[in-house]
């Protein structure tokens, strides 16, 4: 298995679904306030809820013979948060290690990739960093999973160009592949104005290692529809290079949904079809689920491709 050849080679592949959210309305599991998911990996009923959450996307990649991406719950276990936690980087290669023993019994082509996430708020971009403060904050958690050997990296939510390029360049002086995925809006632009092909080709020019890849993710797919249709992102550097979505099940915007006290979703089959459209006019191959899907909308997406 090699995930580079993966992403050039496979037409289909899955990405896992919602974990926040279900480990919190289904497991009724409190979140850590500094490091959320990244210790429920030390608590029997984490262990056990990750292990059936993650053991029910797998099924489905198995039973529709397609790849399967996971990601280690740590996109806010930075080095900051976690001395703030009391923790050490230990944290880190836990989770990887928890994650690729499911990897090693799951019998099935699965790639595991270490998550990490912007300094502030992915969803407003406050308290973004610049490329170089966050080439040099990000370092140390993208070295730390280059030390335990998870097959990718991946900046997931990204609000802003400075700081995914800063991260994207802790990432390309690691050895592995990794992946950048932006926060995006209907308008074609992430949080800080910058469209979406801007972005591609501003990070692509700035580092000495490309991304595999760029996506995005918490977002609902006719949102990722609309951006995408824009004039200025319908061109080939996008359709080459913006490969891949985590969607919410909710097309709501995030001020709206941002600390609801209620899960904003959608059924299963309009999801999914509002998923395949996009291929109308993109070339996405990896299809993942964020804030209000679960298995069942994780299983028409795979029925369907």
């Amino acid at each position: 298995m090699n995930f580079i050849n993966c992403i050039e080679k496979q037409p289909n592949i899955l990405m896992e679904g919602a974990l926040g959210e279900r480990l919190k309305r289904e497991y009724s599991l409190q979140l850590d306030p500094y490091l959320v998911m990244a210790t429920l990996i030390y608590q029997d009923r984490g262990r056990v809820a990750l292990s059936k959450i993650w053991g029910e996307y797998i099924q489905i990649a198995k039973i529709h013979d397609l790849p399967f991406i996971a990601t280690t719950p740590t996109r806010r276990t930075n080095q900051e948060r976690v001395k703030l936690a009391g923790c050490d980087s230990s944290i880190i290669i836990d989770n990887v290690m928890f994650l690729r023993n499911i990897q090693q019994e799951s019998k099935i082509e699965m790639y595991i990739g270490g998550l990490m996430g912007c300094k502030g708020d992915a969803y407003t971009g406050k308290d973004a960093l610049s490329e170089a403060n966050a080439w040099e904050f990000h370092a140390w958690q993208a070295n730390l999973f280059c030390k335990a050997k998870v097959d990718f990296l991946y900046a997931g939510i990204m609000p802003t160009l400075p700081e995914a390029t800063g991260m994207a360049k802790a990432f390309a002086d690691t050895s592995l592949p990794y992946i950048i995925s932006f926060t995006i809006q209907r308008d074609g632009k992430l949080i800080d104005g910058t469209s979406i092909s801007d972005a591609i080709a501003y990070i692509d020019n700035s580092v000495h290692r490309k991304p595999v890849c760029y996506m995005t993710n918490c977002v609902h797919p006719s949102i990722v529809y609309q951006a995408l249709s824009e004039p200025f992102n319908q061109n080939d550097l996008v359709r080459k290079r913006f490969l891949g979505i985590q969607a919410n099940t909710s097309p709501l915007s995030y001020e709206e949904l941002d600390d609801s006290s209620d899960l904003k979703c959608s059924d299963p089959i309009s999801f999914a079809e509002e998923m395949i459209k996009l291929r109308h006019i993109s070339n996405i191959k990896i299809f993942g689920g964020c804030c209000g899907t679960d298995y069942r909308h994780m299983e028409e997406i795979a029925r369907r491709l």
